[in-house]
């Protein structure tokens, strides 16, 4: 039989527990439990001290409000006038009809008036104002004494610093909330993951902690917000005798105030005010924790007066808590239409803020790294608003023995391709763009839009159509749509019911292939039951046995007819590479010229094209290495797909291609220009590199270290090494004999289009330019040989002007164009 805890250690234990998440909270900024735990360790201490009035003492956390200001924070300590007390806490309906019950009796009124409105989840704060000027600004601290933020208050725009109007008194002291807007939070957070910061754990530690920068500049630049709520002291003067009126008179006076403040009466109205506001709790644009009730008589607060911390006449009567800790099960990869592989943690159902939550998102490989979060982990997971449910902390005293690191996964769950991510970058992604079932729908909308392969007609909506049913799998299979297909989709999918699918089917179909029909749609079941039934198959209709609109089929079968003959730098654009725009695959096919060339060239070869670096030749590589996409491309060529502008790779290439570029290009550690050239002075390529050794490297003049990196990378990676010779060669082998290619009328010459040009569009104007061998910029600079400006050009036109660059106009270019026949 458990033996039953001694009441004197288990308040001790209590308060222990208390006295250090208040510290963690309050000075340390890093809450280590949620909420919801810590109002039920309050909750159990209080009725134990009920029951046992023996084991309450004079510093226990039910007396206190937060924590003392921490010991050299750097924070001046500042006393506050009229102590800053907490609320007491409703959680259900009988508990608020309680409250009011109180009052009742107290106060011998009938359904009195309360000034109910939302609870910020923020940092409490005190604003002291002389003669309408702000002159200092207080936390709440443990409610007597709290430091002094003036400096950084003053950042928060929505603060006045000189009070409007008049009447105000000699002394007023203004209490409210600093609080974080979710837009804002979710800003700064991403912001912060993108460039390796710490991210918030949520918008109330976010108020919290920027309040407390020591640096004002710091502060400012985390957006903070303010709501005023009550009053503290007040001073040669006199406000009005209601709650509601002192929270009007103080927006007059220049204070936000939430517009959701509501005066009701009684327990009734006090409960749906509570109702209405959980209703529009995910939508409002700050994180509130509950509401507030206010007995809206002054005179009847002073009545109803104090308990040890916290007024008889307010309560706060509390959601259900968005914060909660659980257990990681186990952390999984989900890949997003673009690619993104996101980790998501699967947890130990929990319930959060009324949903029992399962899953939480954990952003990237950086945030799991910088919460350390493990399978096996007690983990903090948060839900507020429409965000997904987060993982915001890890429980670090509560880790399990035997937990280890978590690693990304090489490979997609998906598709199997290669899980990659770029220098710099936090996210990481799927390679398999043409083929991952994740990004398929998207790979498709690229694919045909219009700077792509321009087959108009397929919108967004068709092609979830299109990938649902299973109809098409890939880009490829587009081309196997014919009208019967296309017609029968659009009957499938613009039913609204199967009954109503059935009923316009009928009007194509024999008898006999009307019951099969029906048949088979009477055993489907749910809202997919148009993919299910496209998936299991559909009958012949016979679409003469009632007119139908058929243009718009016909109009698509045509579009993709036409798709099918394209141009090389289409093609590789329609492909979705990864950081491949337009421009960048104008300049592949410019280069290179020929698809079976780029597809098999190694990464550092595309280096040689100017503007393409690192990153974009390396997202170029990966691509063309995952099988996958290599069968899409056959697909599509087997299935009538020709680039028709296919040549032979520019001779411009052959003054940047040796064997010291490569060994540049390939990014090997310590491997300089200075020190890839050297080495090949003395080496004419990888297979003389194999059989050599440090000395060797030595007596070539090499340093030391870098031949140690030289070969150690070598040793490594010598398969790619020998992939890269070959590529080498075998592009030297297609370069024409042709020294020189001629040069472009605007080779090396940067232009900008800005306004509307009468004979040309925008982008005939572009093409025509970088036929010319122009490069067409978006932005002005220096560097700009002119800029073309039609009627109503804008700022380009006018920085040009300021940096002195040469202005065109239509005319001007028109006869350039004739002149080199463009």
């Amino acid at each position: 039989m458990t033996a039953r805890p001694d009441p004197a250690q288990r308040a001790a234990d209590l308060r222990r527990q208390l006295e250090d998440a208040n510290y963690r909270y309050h000075v340390l900024d890093e809450p280590q439990i949620p909420d919801a735990d810590y109002d039920a360790l309050m909750r159990e201490l209080e009725a134990l001290e009920t029951a046992h009035p023996e084991l309450a003492t004079a510093d226990s956390p039910t007396r206190r409000v937060g924590h003392a200001p921490s010991p050299g924070s750097g924070f001046a300590e500042v006393r506050h006038a009229v102590p800053m007390l907490s609320l007491g806490n409703a959680f259900s309906d009988e508990e608020v009809q309680e409250f009011v019950r109180r009052i009742d009796e107290r106060l011998d009124t009938a359904a009195p008036a309360f000034s109910a409105e939302p609870k910020m989840d923020g940092l409490a704060i005190s604003l002291r104002y002389e003669d309408g000027v702000f002159v200092q600004g207080a936390t709440r601290g443990d409610g007597t004494t709290g430091e002094d933020v003036s400096a950084n208050l003053r950042t928060v725009d929505a603060i006045p610093l000189r009070l409007r109007g008049e009447g105000w008194p000699r002394v007023l002291e203004v209490r409210g909330e600093v609080y974080m807007s979710r837009g804002d939070f979710e800003a700064y957070n991403e912001y912060a993951r993108l460039h390796g910061g710490k991210v918030l754990a949520n918008p109330r530690n976010g108020a919290a902690g920027s309040l407390r920068q020591l640096d004002p500049r710091i502060t400012r630049q985390r957006r903070l917000s303010f709501y005023a709520y009550g009053v503290g002291q007040v001073e040669g003067g006199a406000l009005p005798d209601r709650h509601s009126r002192i929270l009007a008179q103080l927006r007059d006076w220049g204070f936000p105030v939430s517009d959701l403040v509501e005066v009701v009466q009684g327990a009734e109205g006090l409960i749906g005010y509570y109702r209405q506001i959980g209703e529009r709790r995910d939508t409002l644009p700050f994180d509130i924790d509950g509401v507030v009730y206010k007995l809206d008589d002054i005179a009847g607060q002073r009545e109803m007066g104090f308990v040890a911390r916290a007024p008889r006449w307010a309560i706060a009567h509390k959601f259900p808590a968005q914060e909660q800790s659980t257990t990681v099960e186990a952390i999984e990869i989900q890949i997003g239409r673009t690619g993104a592989a996101t980790p998501v943690a699967r947890l130990k159902p929990v319930h959060v803020a009324g949903v029992v939550v399962t899953n939480a998102t954990l952003h990237n490989a950086d945030q799991i790294a910088r919460l350390d979060v493990r399978v096996g982990d007690t983990v903090i997971v948060r839900r507020a608003g429409d965000v997904i449910p987060e993982v915001v902390s890890v429980v670090a005293d509560q880790r399990p023995a035997g937990t280890v690191e978590w690693q990304m996964p090489r490979q997609c769950p998906v598709c199997g391709s290669e899980i990659v991510r770029e220098e710099g970058e936090a996210v990481w992604r799927c390679s398999g763009e043409l083929t991952c079932p994740a990004q398929r729908k998207e790979a498709i909308r690229h694919f045909v839009s219009r700077r792509a392969m321009d087959v108009d007609g397929l919108g967004e909506k068709f092609i979830e159509v299109l990938v649902d049913s299973g109809v098409v799998q890939g880009v490829a299979d587009l081309y196997l749509l014919d009208l019967d297909q296309l017609l029968a989709l659009r009957l499938v999918t613009g039913a609204e019911s199967p009954e109503a699918f059935l009923r316009e089917a009928r009007e194509h179909l024999a008898e006999a292939g009307y019951r099969t029909l029906a048949q088979r749609v009477e055993s489907l079941q749910g809202e997919s039951w148009q993919a299910d039934l496209l998936r299991a198959g559909l009958p012949a209709f016979d679409w003469n046995r009632k007119k139908i609109a058929t243009k718009w089929a016909e109009n698509l079968v045509a579009a993709l007819e036409a798709s099918r003959n394209t141009s090389l730098e289409r093609f590789l654009y329609a492909l979705g590479i990864e950081h491949v725009g337009e421009s960048t695959a104008k300049a592949i096919a410019h280069w290179f010229g020929d698809l079976d060339l780029v597809r098999t060239l190694p990464w550092p070869l595309f280096k040689r094209v100017p503007d393409i670096g690192g990153e974009v030749a390396r997202s170029i590589g990966h691509f063309f290495d995952q099988p996958g996409n290599q069968a899409a491309i056959d697909a599509l060529l087997e299935r009538g797909v020709v680039i028709a502008d296919t040549h032979a790779p520019s001779a411009k290439l052959r003054g940047e291609l040796s064997f010291a570029r490569l060994l540049e290009d390939l990014e090997i550690p310590k491997v300089t220009a200075v020190r890839a050239t050297q080495v090949a002075e003395a080496f004419a390529d990888f297979d003389a590199l194999r059989r050599t050794d440090a000395e060797a490297l030595a007596a070539a003049g090499v340093p030391a270290t870098v031949a140690e990196a030289l070969l150690a990378w070598l040793a490594e990676h010598e398969a790619f090494a020998q992939r890269a010779q070959q590529g080498l060669q075998a592009l030297l082998g297609r370069l024409p004999e042709a020294a020189e290619e001629q040069a472009g009328a605007l080779d090396g010459q940067t232009v900008v289009l800005t306004g509307t040009l009468v004979e040309l569009t925008r982008d005939q104007a572009k093409e025509q330019l970088e036929a010319l061998g122009a490069k067409v910029a978006g932005s002005v600079s220096k560097k700009t040989s002119f800029v073309v400006a039609g009627s109503e050009a804008g700022s380009k036109l006018d920085k040009a002007q300021a940096l002195g660059v040469p202005v065109w106009d239509e005319a001007q270019l028109l006869a350039l164009l004739r002149k080199h026949g463009a």
